[in-house]
């Protein structure tokens, strides 16, 4: 039984390409193309695909918001992101709602037949400069978490109340210490934390 594949993707040319890939194999059959997010949320459901490669760069609503509703209509579809995007934004966005991979357009036929291979197998397909964004990023937020972990009681008691947007003397009096012990539990926080100001320290703790 051939896996059903639909195509969305606003470039005629290249919307045309990629349906010829699809027919041009013999375990892949066309279930449907459409050149925009909102054609797709309107008729893809029928077309009952086994997968969707997706395009980010959409007119109307982009392929992030499209896959974010696709997701809320089947959480089962599998979504193959197909793109020339390489900044992180894009990349994390799209996983986190949903897509299973992420490919660049500039792999070639073979290689997106490759990720789609991979993608029926339980993978998660990505282009290697993807893949290598993605252990990059969780390195980083590993070595965060190791930085935040350094943090007293206090510290991080202190930390949740500057999320909230109190100032120094509404944490003292919360803790019932002065605001020159506050300032120094700051001081400590800035050098344990590696940063400068009061807004790094909040968004880096608030990551962990």
């Amino acid at each position: 039984m051939k896996k059903r594949i639909c195509i969305v993707e606003d470039d005629r040319d290249l919307r045309e390409a990629l349906c010829m890939m699809i027919q041009f194999t013999e375990h892949y059959e066309l279930a449907g193309s459409f050149e925009n997010a909102e054609k797709a949320l309107q008729f893809l459901p029928e077309t009952e695909p086994d997968a969707i490669l997706m395009d980010i760069n959409l007119p109307g609503e982009n392929g992030i918001q499209c896959v974010t509703k696709l997701k809320n209509i089947n959480p089962d579809y599998l979504v193959l992101m197909c793109t020339s995007y390489e900044d992180d934004e894009k990349i994390f966005k799209s996983l986190e709602v949903g897509a299973s991979g992420y490919i660049l357009k500039t792999e070639g036929p073979a290689k997106i037949i490759n990720a789609l291979d991979e993608l029926f197998e339980g993978g998660s397909p990505m282009s290697s400069s993807i893949a290598r964004k993605v252990v990059a990023s969780f390195s980083k937020m590993e070595s965060q978490n190791r930085l935040t972990e350094t943090l007293t009681a206090r510290e991080k008691e202190i930390l949740e109340l500057l999320a909230k947007g109190q100032m120094n003397k509404e944490v003292a009096n919360q803790l019932d210490i002065s605001t020159g012990t506050v300032r120094k539990h700051i001081q400590n926080i800035y050098e344990k934390l590696h940063v400068n100001t009061r807004v790094e320290a909040v968004n880096l703790y608030l990551k962990r």
